[in-house]
């Protein structure tokens, strides 16, 4: 095959179709994304501050990344009742519509988010030292994985103006959380102003690419929701 030939959407259809459309490789997927969640929320149980410091409602505004696994996870579980039919049918509503956009802006934020804050301070992280090669490498590939997710959202996935705006507002309420009140990821350094502004940068952002790569929900006369190509 010619490069100029190669259409890398189209395959990405394909692999989303022939995975995620198929029992046995979603059950796969939701168990390695199930599996990274826990990770996730061991990371935080153990971290100063920790969940144990916080009322059980705030857990996911301070687990930025569990979060962002569990709105993968449910999100990528929706494809379940679909088994059978093809992935770019499964079923578009306002409250999936909802669901997906969170998944897709938290998963594109905290996966830059990541990348943003480790290299801020490299000689804090980077190294080849048995510490190293998880605090920085290994987080580094694991949130590569966010961005991946995010990707693979809007295939089958639709979003709204108002889950657009929900997202966004959601994002900043986390911000503020976060750098208001000190409890944004732990990290070797203190975050100050820079990671902060960026951060709220990254929300906007995150919602941004979220509104151009999903398909929009429009509302037919005969009051059903069908997903409107941008």
């Amino acid at each position: 095959m010619r490069r100029r030939d190669f259409d890398f959407d189209e395959r990405v259809d394909e692999w989303v179709e022939y995975y995620l459309g198929n029992g046995p490789s979603l059950v796969v997927f939701l168990v390695l994304t199930g599996s990274a969640f826990l990770v996730g929320v061991s990371f935080y149980v153990h971290s100063d501050p920790s969940l144990s410091d916080l009322p059980t409602f705030l857990y996911p505004l301070f687990g930025d990344s569990p979060t962002a696994l569990a709105l993968l996870t449910l999100s990528a579980a929706t494809l379940l009742p679909n088994l059978g039919r093809s992935v770019s049918d499964a079923p578009v509503n306002r409250p999936l519509a909802y669901l997906h956009t969170l998944a897709f802006v938290w998963l594109v934020k905290y996966g830059i988010w990541t990348f943003v804050a480790l290299n801020l301070r490299p000689d804090l992280y980077v190294g080849f030292s048995g510490a190293a090669l998880w605090d920085y490498w290994g987080i580094m590939l694991t949130h590569l994985g966010f961005l991946v997710g995010a990707y693979l959202v809007p295939r089958y996935g639709a979003t709204t103006r108002g889950a657009l705006a929900f997202a966004l507002t959601l994002a900043l309420v986390n911000d503020v959380f976060d750098y208001g009140f000190g409890y944004y990821p732990p990290l070797k350094y203190d975050a100050g102003l820079l990671l902060a502004g960026i951060t709220v940068a990254l929300s906007f952002v995150a919602v941004a690419l979220a509104a151009r790569a999903f398909d929009r929900l429009d509302r037919t006369p005969d009051g059903n929701t069908v997903p409107q190509k941008q």
